[in-house]
């Protein structure tokens, strides 16, 4: 691995390039660039480089929609030892740009695999590369914050390092982009109540449907969609800019605002009055990381892009209504000002990394939210209690409706 600078460039294209014979190369918008070997799908992406920290489920990170328009790279450098398999990609279709791991991708020794990593980064056209230091990258990232790059993997090792440059500098980047509405279903559709996972019995359908939860699908993850199969919800997902007043005639006992990619403040255009006139009709809200920004956002609070983001499965987190700290996984490159929340938001959770806003609840209405995801189990339970007390909040507004 070389990593290269404008001012040695034109050297390490002469004297090196050849010599090395990589077939994949990682360009930043500075100039700045990274030698390795190519894997996955044969081709070009341009996204933002941010890193995670998690040590497993990379298949699950890697299907995530709250990472579209971006590159991950992964710290842990053994990734792909457990292979890919039908069940843990949180979406139909992958909308990461592309993967950087430090060494190359080990064959597959999981009674559950039944593909090797590279073969499903294939089929699902994601661009990797490999041999890189990881973690002189993230230092990078840490010390200078996520930049924009381009991955190019080519098998005859001949890149444009000067159009790959021009590539990166020229995208847009995230802030001011609105990436929910790529990402979202077009149509609405009932979720088919498959719940979680469970060693030996795989995906059980729950047929129990108690309570209607409309989940606003921002780039919602299927995990959450199972945890509400858990606790008996028939869920229907809809898109993301669908109208209050077709929301109404579902006729929903819930309302939940999911996670998903982009400039909370770009989404907001639309989302933020849905939401607004979601909260007046005082239903039970619940909204996770980027629902958590845009329920903030509709509640008059505003965001800003952070310099690194939290992602990773290993964030302490602090519940301020009664002191507990929990292990979280997170996927988030925005925040909630804290200065900008009004009096009657109250802070329920904060970050024990850099004391950010972690969760949020509505004093007067029942509505709340959190930047972290429950639904992927780190602690492995220690967040679970907020999709039971979002139906606990559920149950309490049908009492009252009754009486």
């Amino acid at each position: 691995m070389y990593l290269v600078t404008k001012t040695n460039l034109t050297h390490i294209l002469k004297h090196n390039l050849k010599k090395i014979n990589p077939t994949g190369v990682l360009v930043l918008e500075n100039g700045s660039f990274f030698q390795g070997y190519g894997f996955g799908f044969e081709g070009v992406a341009t996204g933002e480089i941010c890193f995670n920290t998690s040590i497993t489920g990379y298949q699950e990170i890697i299907s995530d929609p709250s990472y579209a328009g971006q590159i991950i790279n992964f710290t842990f450098p053994h990734i792909g030892n457990v292979g890919a398999n039908n069940d843990d990609h949180e979406s139909d279709k992958i909308w990461t740009r592309g993967v950087i791991f430090n060494s190359e991708i080990s064959n597959p020794s999981n009674y559950r695999a039944l593909k090797h990593l590279d073969n499903w980064l294939k089929k699902n056209k994601i661009v990797g590369i490999t041999g890189l230091d990881t973690r002189s990258l993230t230092n990078f990232i840490r010390d200078k914050g996520a930049p924009k790059g381009t991955i190019s993997h080519i098998k005859n090792g001949k890149f444009n390092i000067k159009k790959l440059i021009n590539l990166s500098a020229k995208w847009s980047g995230l802030n001011n982009l609105d990436l929910a509405k790529i990402v979202s279903t077009k149509k609405k559709y009932t979720w088919q109540g498959f719940r979680t996972w469970k060693k030996g019995k795989g995906f059980k359908k729950n047929k129990k449907k108690t309570h209607k939860i409309i989940a606003i699908d921002y780039g919602i993850k299927k995990n959450i969609l199972r945890y509400f199969s858990n606790f008996n919800c028939e869920v229907i997902v809809v898109p993301c800019n669908l109208q209050v007043k077709e929301i109404i005639k579902l006729k929903p006992d819930g309302i939940f605002l999911s996670n998903g990619p982009g400039d909370p403040a770009a989404t907001g255009d639309y989302a933020i009055d849905i939401i607004q006139k979601l909260i007046k009709i005082n239903i039970p809200i619940f909204g996770i990381c980027l629902g958590h920004q845009l329920l903030a956002l509709a509640l008059k609070a505003k965001t800003k892009k952070m310099k690194l983001g939290h992602r990773g499965a290993n964030h302490p987190v602090k519940n301020l209504i009664n002191n507990k700290v929990e292990i979280t996984s997170q996927n988030h490159g925005f925040e909630i000002i804290k200065e900008s929340l009004p009096k009657n938001v109250e802070l329920t959770h904060k970050s024990l990394f850099d004391n950010c806003i972690e969760g949020i609840k509505l004093k007067n209405r029942p509505v709340f939210s959190v930047q972290y995801h429950p639904e992927s189990s780190p602690g492995p339970q220690d967040s679970h209690y907020l999709f039971k007390q979002f139906i606990n909040e559920i149950i309490k507004n049908a009492k009252k409706k009754r009486h």
